[in-house]
C-alpha cells in the first residue's frame, strides 16, 4: 500500500499526504502493488480477498495491458496471440508480466535490434483478427475480478477526492471553475469526479491543442463531446506557428529546453483563461496532476496560487493517485478514454516531446510512421546543420534531447549583444544591434517609465523615458528608426536605477527581447496585468518574425516582472545560449 513519510516528525509513517500530528504535507515513501497467482489479478493488498491466497509483491505500480499492446508484445516474439485470454500486465520500469510472470526480452535490444516495420506489418496482418479480442477485452474475468479485489482501494480513494472537490469548491460558483483537460488519463479521471462529486457536467474544459497531439487525443476529444453534449469543452491553440519551421530556426526542443510548451501550450492557455475569465475575482482550477508522474512532478503541492492569475487557485484531486488507481478508476466505472494508451503508450502529451522514452518514440514510428520520419528528418537536417560528424547516431543517441543552447544555429546571433560604453557620455551605453530600430524596441521601454517623443532631437531620433511618479526624465534613447546604432543614456537614478549593474542589466535584457524574440508569448503569460499584447501580422518566413509586441501603459505598473522573468529577459535568450554568448 501507499506510505506517507513526515519528515517533520522524524519520519513518522502516515496514512495520507497531510500529517495527523503537525498538519504538514508528507511525502509519499513507496508503493507496493501485489499480485495473485491464482486469480491472475494485481492487488493493492497482499491478501486477495477473492480467494484468500497471499500475494506476490510485483513492483510499485502497475496498468493493464489491452489488445492492442498484448498483439505489439506477439508481434515482437514473432508469435500472433501467444498471449490471448491470459492477464498481462505492464509494471513500473516498463517490464511486462503475462500470469504473474515476467515476459524475458529487453525493450532497450528491440528499439535497437527489431525494425519497427517488420513488427507493423505483423500488426496489421492480424489486426482484423485481433477485433473480436477488443470487444470482449472488458468481459473478461480477470478484468471483473481486478476490479471486485481492489474495490475497497476504490471506494477509498473516490470518497476522499469528492470530499476534498466538495470542500475546496464551496467558494467558487460553476463557472468561476474550469477543468484543465489534456486528453489524457488523469485530466479524463479528474474531469469525471469533478462532475460527479459537483453533480453537474456544466464545468467548463480548456484543451491545449499543441498540434502534436497523438491522431487518437483528436478523435477522444470528439467522443468526449458526444458524451458530454452539455459540457463547455474551449480549445486553446496557437494558430500562428509552425512547429515544423520553429524546429529549423531555434532547434527542436529538448529536456532543458522545452520551448514547444511555452510557445504552443502555456501562451495560448494563458490567453484562453484571461478571455473566459476576465471578469471573475477568484478562479479554481482542477488538474490531473499525480506526484508518481516524474520527480520534479513529486515536488508538487495538491494546492497552488496560479502564477498568471492572481485569483485563480490551482488543485489537483487525485495528486497521490497512482497508475494502478487511475486504472481501476476507469475500468470500474466504464469510462471511455483515449485509445493511444491500448497501443501501449503510458503517456499522450506531445508525441515527438523529448521527454519521451525511447520506447515510445519506437511505438511512434509504428502506429505514426509518416509523421515519425518527417521528424526524423527535420532532426537529421538540425545535426547537420550544427556540424555533428555522425548525424544519425546523434539522432539515436538522443543527443538532440540533451542539447543546451542554440551553438550551430544562425539565429543564435541575435542573442548576443554588441555593445560598449559610450567615451562621452557618463552612464551611457552604445549598442550596435543586429536589427534596424522600430516601434517595438520603444514599446519594451515601457515598463520603466512614461514614453516622450516630443522633447527630444527627432532629428537625432531621440526618445525620453519619464518616471511615472515625478515626470522627470530618467532614460533617454538615441537612434533613428531604421537603423542598427542605439544608445541608452541613464538621466536620473531612481529606485530601479539606484544600483548600476542591476539596471546595465534590466537594459540588456529588453535589448536582447528586441533581438531574440519570435513571439513565443512567454512575456505575455507572465504579465499578471494583461498589459502585454503579442501577435503576429504575417507568416513566418526563414528566420524572419512579423511581430507586434505592445504594452498597454494603462495596464502596465512597472513591476518589471516582465524584463527580469527570465534569464537574459527573454525566453529565447536560455534556448539560443552559445559557448560565445557564455564567454
Amino acid at each position: 500500500m501507499i506510505k506517507y513519510v513526515c519528515n517533520n516528525c522524524d519520519n513518522l509513517i502516515c496514512e495520507s499526504s497531510t500529517c495527523p500530528v503537525c498538519n504538514n504535507r508528507t511525502f509519499i515513501d513507496k508503493s507496493e502493488i501485489y499480485y495473485c497467482k491464482k486469480c491472475n489479478i494485481p492487488l493493492f493488498d497482499d491478501i486477495c480477498p477473492i480467494c484468500g491466497n497471499r500475494a506476490e509483491y510485483i513492483g510499485t505500480d502497475i496498468r493493464p495491458v489491452f489488445p492492442q499492446e498484448r498483439l505489439l508484445l506477439e508481434a515482437i516474439e514473432n508469435e500472433p496471440f501467444k498471449y490471448v485470454g491470459k492477464s498481462v500486465w505492464n509494471t513500473s520500469g516498463n517490464y511486462y508480466f503475462v500470469n504473474g510472470d515476467k515476459i524475458k526480452f529487453s525493450v532497450k535490444n528491440i528499439v535497437n535490434n527489431i525494425n519497427y516495420k517488420d513488427i507493423k506489418k505483423i500488426i496489421q496482418e492480424n489486426e482484423e483478427a485481433n477485433q473480436k479480442y477488443v470487444d470482449t477485452f472488458f468481459e473478461e474475468k480477470y478484468i471483473k475480478d481486478f476490479i471486485e479485489a481492489n474495490s475497497i482501494r476504490f471506494n477509498s480513494i473516490v470518497t476522499e477526492a469528492h470530499d476534498y472537490i466538495k470542500n475546496i469548491s464551496k467558494k467558487y460558483d460553476v463557472d468561476s471553475m474550469f477543468v484543465s483537460f489534456s486528453g489524457g488519463k488523469d485530466s479524463t479521471v479528474t474531469s469525471d469526479l469533478v462532475m460527479n462529486a459537483l453533480g453537474t457536467d456544466k464545468i467548463i474544459h480548456i484543451y491545449g491543442d499543441t498540434t502534436l497531439e497523438y491522431p487518437e487525443t483528436g478523435t477522444y476529444l470528439e467522443e468526449f463531446k458526444k458524451i458530454h453534449p452539455t459540457t463547455p469543452l474551449l480549445v486553446a491553440k496557437n494558430k500562428e506557428q509552425n512547429f515544423n519551421e520553429l524546429c529549423k530556426v531555434i532547434g527542436p526542443p529538448s529536456r532543458m529546453m522545452r520551448w514547444c510548451c511555452t510557445i504552443f501550450k502555456t501562451g495560448s492557455i494563458t490567453r484562453k483563461i484571461d478571455a473566459t475569465f476576465k471578469n471573475k475575482t477568484k478562479v479554481l482550477t482542477f488538474q490531473g496532476l499525480r506526484r508518481n508522474e516524474s520527480i520534479a512532478r513529486s515536488k508538487y503541492d495538491r494546492e497552488s496560487k496560479g502564477a498568471k492569475i492572481t485569483k485563480q487557485e490551482t488543485v489537483a484531486p487525485i495528486i497521490d493517485w497512482m497508475d494502478f488507481d487511475v486504472w481501476l478508476y476507469i475500468l470500474t466505472r466504464k469510462i471511455p478514454f483515449n485509445s493511444a494508451y491500448k497501443k501501449g503508450f503510458s503517456r499522450v502529451g506531445c508525441w515527438c516531446c523529448p521527454n519521451n522514452s525511447y520506447w515510445s518514440e519506437y511505438l511512434s514510428s509504428i502506429y505514426m510512421e509518416d509523421e515519425y520520419i518527417k521528424f526524423h528528418d527535420i532532426l537529421l537536417e538540425f545535426a547537420k546543420q550544427i556540424g555533428k560528424p555522425d548525424p544519425s547516431e546523434y539522432i539515436s543517441s538522443g543527443g538532440w534531447k540533451a542539447r543546451q543552447g542554440g551553438n550551430g544555429l544562425n539565429y543564435s546571433e541575435n542573442a548576443i549583444l554588441s555593445f560598449k560604453p559610450c567615451v562621452l557620455e557618463e552612464n551611457a551605453l552604445n549598442f550596435d544591434l543586429n536589427k534596424p530600430i522600430d516601434e517595438t524596441l520603444y514599446e519594451l521601454f515601457k515598463p520603466f517609465g512614461i514614453l516622450d517623443f516630443n522633447i527630444g532631437n527627432k532629428r537625432l531620433g531621440e526618445v525620453y523615458i519619464l518616471d511615472k511618479r515625478t515626470k522627470e526624465p530618467i532614460l533617454k534613447l538615441t537612434g533613428k528608426i531604421g537603423q542598427k546604432l542605439l544608445k541608452v543614456s541613464v538621466l536620473k537614478e531612481t529606485k530601479v536605477f539606484s544600483n548600476p549593474k542591476i539596471r546595465e542589466m534590466l537594459i540588456k535584457n529588453q535589448i536582447t527581447k528586441f533581438q531574440t524574440c519570435i513571439g513565443c508569448m512567454a512575456c505575455e503569460s507572465v504579465c499578471k496585468y494583461d498589459a502585454i499584447t503579442i501577435k503576429h501580422n504575417n507568416k513566418q518566413k526563414g528566420e524572419k518574425f512579423d511581430i507586434s509586441y505592445t504594452i498597454n501603459e494603462k495596464k502596465c505598473i512597472g513591476c518589471l516582472e516582465c524584463v527580469k522573468h527570465f534569464s537574459g529577459g527573454c525566453y529565447m535568450k536560455k534556448v539560443l545560449r552559445t559557448k560565445q554568448d557564455k564567454e
